[in-house]
């Protein structure tokens, strides 16, 4: 692809804008995860009506699982489109099923309703979900990176991080809330369609900016380079390096996400036996301290680049989760939120790292296919099953520490790889089709070698 682009044409005309449209569009996914687990205990006694309390609870959880399952799939349908269409229009489309599914969840009849049909609707909605989350974050950082000022995309970048941690607090605080404001018939007879309902205005808003936004700049110049030696255009299996490097990074990112927002709640609360509403607000503690810490960690991979804040990240949660779960297993609340900021300061890093790789690590004219594989690969089978693998080490050993011994495995596999091939990216031409892979160096389009962790001149 040609990098002759002006200046002026390499940033948002409406970087404003942009970013709040990526950002309703990820507080709304994040906003479903969290009141989707939290009346999961409610979902299952309505609709999985005749079955054990137990037994209704995990099939409850098991269609909250088909979401993980459904991501790349997603991420199979929507590259592509975000590829070929244009980034506007994948997560057009992404924002809207998302808006569409969540809603339509709140007006689903239970099983005394209408018996079988309503657990079966209930998973046709969470596959939508899935299908349309499979785009939503690799889309979102595509859109607002490849118009983000070239010295401030992980800043920016940290928007998306941000966002997915007030969405949890904010979709927590809500159903917390509604338990408290509400009778439990009321909560089982409507209070429990209320947040799904509010995914409706949500997407009305984050599809009518999305829609009054021109796509990115980096899209524009594939326009207009189409058709232009298109045989030499790269092709999807010839990103496996880096679809095999994002499903690294993003599995530590994912499961370091998934223990800060949903598991660290049921552990204090069943494991510790906190009570409820002291498991919530030490949890949404930690989630407000790393969404502060996300910013910092932007500005600090601007000035350092990917590679290093990355690895610092992944190292902190090898060595870190086993004392941070010593820590909360005092029950002191003190300890408790000690722990949570040495995770959140670990999260932020890889985090915020893994938005800006998403981008920088691809090709132009491949970007949107080939990040959204290996992300959601990533999360639907190493990250997303986390928090029930979690429970299941502390549960079946009886130790507190034991949660902590699954990120630290997967979090030590991926430092193994990351550290012998994860690149320097951050000075990549992110309009380009020319990436060049070395541990430490970058092969610009113009041929020169150069060393991006040396501060140039």
């Amino acid at each position: 692809m040609s990098t002759s682009v002006n200046s002026a044409d390499m940033q948002h005309q409406k970087l404003g804008q942009a970013v709040f449209a990526v950002g309703v569009g990820n507080f709304m996914e994040w906003f479903d995860f969290a009141v989707y687990g939290f009346f999961a205990v409610v979902i299952g006694q309505l609709f999985f009506a005749d079955q054990s309390p137990v037994v209704a609870l995990l099939s409850s959880l098991g269609v909250f699982a088909v979401g993980f399952l459904m991501r790349p799939l997603g991420g199979f349908i929507l590259g592509p489109i975000g590829d070929k269409y244009g980034r506007r229009a994948a997560l057009s489309f992404s924002v809207l099923a998302m808006g569409l599914a969540t809603t339509a969840i709140g007006f689903i009849p239970t099983y005394a309703d209408i018996g079988l049909a309503a657990p079966l609707l209930l998973v046709l909605m969470r596959c939508i979900q899935g299908l349309s989350a499979g785009g939503e974050w690799t889309g979102s950082a595509a859109f607002l990176i490849e118009g983000a000022p070239t010295n401030r995309r992980a800043t920016y970048a940290s928007v998306i991080s941000a966002t997915a941690a007030l969405a949890t607090v904010a979709g927590s605080g809500f159903a917390l809330w509604l338990n408290n404001v509400l009778t439990q018939e009321q909560l089982l007879d409507f209070g429990w369609r209320i947040p799904f309902w509010a995914a409706a205005p949500l997407a009305l808003v984050g599809l009518f900016v999305r829609l009054r936004l021109d796509d990115t700049p980096v899209f524009k110049e594939i326009q207009r380079n189409r058709g232009v030696d298109d045989a030499r255009k790269p092709t999807v299996k010839r990103n496996l390096k880096a679809v095999g490097l994002t499903v690294c990074f993003a599995a530590v990112q994912g499961l370091g996400y998934y223990y800060l927002a949903t598991y660290v709640v049921n552990y204090l609360e069943v494991t510790l036996r906190l009570a409820r509403s002291d498991a919530l607000m030490l949890s949404a503690i930690g989630l407000l301290i790393y969404m502060v810490l996300c910013p910092l960690a932007g500005l600090i991979s601007d000035r350092y680049g990917r590679r290093v804040p990355n690895l610092i990240g992944t190292i902190g949660y090898v060595l870190l989760p086993v004392p941070v779960f010593l820590l909360m297993s005092t029950g002191n609340a003190v300890l408790i939120i000690l722990g949570l900021i040495l995770l959140g300061a670990m999260q932020c890093l890889v985090s915020v790292t893994t938005v800006v790789m998403l981008v920088e690590l691809f090709p132009a004219s491949t970007r949107a296919t080939g990040s959204a594989i290996g992300f959601n690969i990533a999360l639907a089978f190493i990250a997303g099953p986390g928090p029930y693998l979690g429970a299941f080490l502390a549960s079946s050993t009886g130790s507190p520490v034991a949660p902590a011994f699954y990120q630290v495995f997967v979090a030590l596999v991926a430092l193994i790889i990351l550290l012998k091939w994860l690149p320097e990216s951050s000075k990549q031409d992110i309009f380009s089709d020319d990436i060049h892979w070395h541990a430490k160096t970058i092969v610009e389009p113009s041929g020169v070698t150069r060393n991006p962790e040396r501060k140039p001149a």
